[in-house]
Parts: C-alpha cells; structure tokens; sequence
C-alpha cells in the first residue's frame, strides 16, 4: 500500500533523531488493543503494523514512482473536495494528503504510530488519532459527522473492507461523499519491479479487488456508487509525457483502461423518505408565452406542502406580461409570482427566479409546454425520496409527437448526451432538456461555486449540470413525453447556438475532465 503522502516544498521531511525513531510508541494518543479472538486476523493486522512502521523509518521521502504518484492522487482529490469541509481520513500516513485538502477540519487515522508521529510533526493544525481503521474509538473529534470521508489505498490492505464500510454510516449525513481509490490489478507486476528496485515505498500481499466488488461491498454497507473513472497512465515525472498520460489520454479509450488507480465516489444510500412535505418552487421562464399561460395554472399540480409558481417574463413582444396579471388575478387560490426579467436569456430567467424562490425544491417548466406539467410529480418523487439530488428530464426516450423536435435538432440532442455521460461520469442522455429539479440547498453551494466554470450560460442548462458535476451529486435522467408546440415559436437559433454549446463543453472538458 502506498502511503498517501504528497510533497511540498514548504514541507520538506522533518529528521527525527535515532532515539526517536526507535522509540516503540511516539505521541500516542490511543492506545491500540491487539488481543483478538481470531488469532489469524491478529497476526494480519500486527504484520502491517510493524510494516508501516518500518516504512516510516526508513522511507522518509518520497522517491521514484511514488513521489509523483503522491502528488497526482492529491491534485485529483482537490478537484473532488472543495476547501474548507470537514474532512475524516481513514489510513492517513503522514497526514501530506489530508493537509493538502485543506480542510476545515481534518482528522486523520491510522495504526501506525511511527507514521503519525511524522503526521503530528508535520501537520500540527490537524487531528490525528491511532487506531485500526476496523475499530475506530469514541473521540471528541468524531462528534460531528463529515462532509467527505477518504480512504485512498486502502482497501486493497484491509481484512475486512464491508467491516469498515459499515463503520461509515454513523459519521455520515446523507450529503456526505466517500471517496477511495484502488489499484488497478493490471499493474501489480510493474509496481513489484518498482519495489525491488527500490522506486517505490514497499507493500505487504494486497486484496484483489475490482470496481465492481467495491460497489457490491458499498452497497453491502449501506452506500451507492454516484461514480467511478481511471487515472495515472503514466506514474513517473517525465516532461510534457506525464501530462499528456495523466491529463488527456488517460480519459480516452482505450488507454483508460491501462490507468494504475480507479477512483470511486459513492453517498450514503438515502434513507425513509422524510415526513415534512417541503414547499415546490416552479419557476417558469416566459417570453412570448401568452396563448400558454393560462393552460400552466390549469395543468401544473400541488406538490409536497404546496406549490409556488413562479414566472419570470423575459420582453416579450406579444401580450405575455399582461396574460400572467389577468391569471394570477383569477386564481387567487395559487401561489403565485410574476418578475420581470432585466438580463437577458432563459438562464438569467431561471435565476433570477430562483432567487426569489421560497420552496425547497426547485423546478425549472419551459412555459412552452413541451414537457407536460403533469409530469412535474414525477420529479418530486425522486428528490424528495432521496433517490436522486438531482433530476434531469429526458426527451429522448419516449416517441415524440409530430414536429415537437426536428431531425437535426435530435442529432445534436443525442450527441451532447453522449458526450456529457463521458464528461460527467454519470449517465445524461438529455442535456438541454428544460426540466431540472433539485433542492434549494444544492442550488445554493452551485451558486457559490459558480466562479469556477464562469458565467456565460445563456440557457442555464450548462450552469447546473457542471455545477451539479462539480458537487458530485446523484443525476437521476427521467424521462418525459416531448410535446409539439401549440402556440409559439422557439427561441432557439440552431446553428448560433449550437456553437455556443460546443465551446461551453469544450470549456467544461478543460475543468471537469483534463485536470
């Protein structure tokens, strides 16, 4: 196992002197119980204790194929965990990739104690706790539940991986992420050739354990994969070749399939659906809307505590403002808000409605009525069930009626789904499907991460995907019969906007995909 380490210059390795390196317990905090009554699972976990210790006298730094395979591991891990969360790493070495994280607050764990002992040196302003990750103790420290729980080359060394999975559950929410990576089998032979030269640090017989048997053992403890990937093509630093490796080819077939470590994000599987029916927020996007208005209070259901029907009319050249007042002047019986849109485009719209929203649960329903509002329950369903955090309408399933979507139009349709399942990881048939719904909660940490894609979504479609992506939220795709207009035009350009949506995903690629 390849201790998760990751070198900084600010960090270079502190000397300890020979008395305390052979001390045989340094700063423990814990005092770790051996006795087992399964004599063989005692043995297993005492080898690797003395292992590790022994690696942490005599592998200081990092060298070889270990020293770049530490930074990578901890640059693809920032990228997954933003600043600031609270953050609990199991099998935590010398504390250089849980420091790396920067959390807010870190707690690290390991049975190590000449390895934290290091951790302890070099990272003073985290917590660090002996123990056996299968018997983790009561501690202050674990008061609180996490935001991420990371278990980075472990798996593959412990003696009961569903054992500690299950040991999870009690420090998770239902938006915690646990994120871990494994080796990839492919690769035992050239990381023992780098052993017996002495390139990287050395590791005891490991478990053999695919994606899928780490999914089945999730799910066995209570968790769902959200979704996996590969990486590290190229373990060594080389210029300009391990970032050609490890950046871009690594992400392509067939060479993703020769990456050294599969990486896994999963959630806690969500619980009883809760007894609070929260408030629907649907927002509707409306220019030269008018002839559709008055069908969207008739058709558009009660949800949950109540529906709020939101619209945000965008200049339009027909009668739409006036059609909503005489509307919402009607039906004095419905939850109702009319904006007036100052920006421009459905995304602004979309916003802006979603700021003034006071629901829980936020939807997005084209005023066109493509998508029929009946539909919307089917939605809530899943957000409110937990079984999605967020829900994605899919036109592309169902047979269409008429001339609800020209050939043209469904080519480009099919081709953005095919390239954002790969972008996204997760399955996406229909990006630009106007129906999203997810919880005000999430929406809110999507604004706040916003700067990091940029704002230059016209559609908002984008705006959310990336920024669910980037949150690793479960994307459910539900699909939806798709309606030919009965009143109005599009305001679709095809081919302007076709090429607008090409460069955001190109753009996207560049910051979810090529890190």
């Amino acid at each position: 196992m390849l201790t998760p380490t990751v070198e900084h210059p600010e960090l270079d390795s502190p000397q300890l002197d020979s008395a305390e390196l052979e001390s045989p317990r340094l700063a423990s905090t814990t005092p770790v119980d051996f006795a087992d009554t399964d004599a063989a699972r005692g043995q297993y976990r005492q080898v690797r204790q003395d292992h590790w210790n022994h690696v942490a006298r005599t592998c200081v730094r990092d060298r070889g194929v270990g020293k770049y395979y530490h930074r990578r591991v901890a640059r693809i891990l920032q990228q997954i965990i933003p600043r600031g969360q609270r953050v609990l790493e199991l099998g935590c070495g010398r504390g250089d990739l849980l420091a790396a994280l920067d959390p807010s607050t870190g707690i690290g764990v390991d049975f190590s104690y000449e390895m934290l002992a290091l951790a302890r040196m070099r990272h003073p302003d985290l917590t660090f706790i002996e123990a056996d990750v299968h018997e983790i103790p009561d501690h202050p420290a674990f008061a609180q539940p996490f935001d991420f729980i990371v278990l980075s080359d472990l798996v593959n060394d412990l003696w009961d991986v569903q054992e500690t999975l299950e040991k999870l559950r009690k420090y998770c929410t239902p938006r915690t992420r646990i994120v871990l990576n494994i080796f990839s089998n492919l690769w035992q032979m050239p990381l023992r050739f780098a052993e017996r030269f002495k390139l990287k640090e050395p590791t005891l017989l490991q478990n053999w354990l695919l994606v899928n048997d780490v999914a089945a053992l999730l799910r066995l403890a209570g968790f769902e994969l959200i979704r996996h990937w590969e990486e590290l093509l190229w373990p060594i630093t080389t210029p300009l070749w391990d970032g050609l490796c490890n950046r871009y080819l690594v992400r392509l077939w067939p060479f993703r399939h020769g990456g050294m470590s599969h990486f896994i994000v999963a959630r806690p599987a969500p619980p009883a659906e809760p007894q609070s029916l929260p408030i629907v927020s649907v927002v509707v996007p409306a220019r030269n809307e008018a002839g559709n208005v008055e069908a969207i209070f008739a058709r558009t259901p009660e949800m949950g505590g109540g529906t709020e029907l939101i619209f945000v009319e965008g200049g339009s050249s027909d009668d739409t403002y006036g059609a909503i007042e005489r509307a919402i002047a009607a039906h004095p019986e419905r939850r109702t808000k009319l904006l007036k849109q100052t920006g421009k485009g459905k995304g602004d719209a979309v916003r802006l409605g979603f700021a003034n929203a006071s629901g829980e649960v936020l939807m997005i329903l084209d005023a066109d009525l493509t998508v029929p509002p009946e539909d919307l329950p089917r939605f809530y369903r899943a957000i409110h069930s937990g079984k999605a955090e967020f829900v994605n309408g899919v036109r592309l399933v169902y047979p269409m009626e008429g001339q609800a979507m020209q050939m043209l139009n469904l080519i480009a349709n099919k081709c953005f789904g095919i390239a954002f399942t790969w972008l996204l990881g997760q399955s996406l048939k229909d990006t630009l499907c106007g129906t999203k719904v997810l919880r005000r909660s999430e929406y809110e940490k999507i604004v706040a991460n916003r700067a990091y894609f940029g704002d230059f979504d016209p559609f908002g479609d984008f705006d959310l995907l990336f920024g669910a992506a980037k949150l690793n939220l479960a994307m459910l795709d539900l699909p939806v019969r798709y309606r030919q207009r009965v009143y109005g035009t599009t305001n679709i350009q095809r081919f302007r906007h076709g090429w607008l949506l090409v460069r955001m995903t190109l753009f996207a690629a560049r910051r979810l995909k090529f890190v």
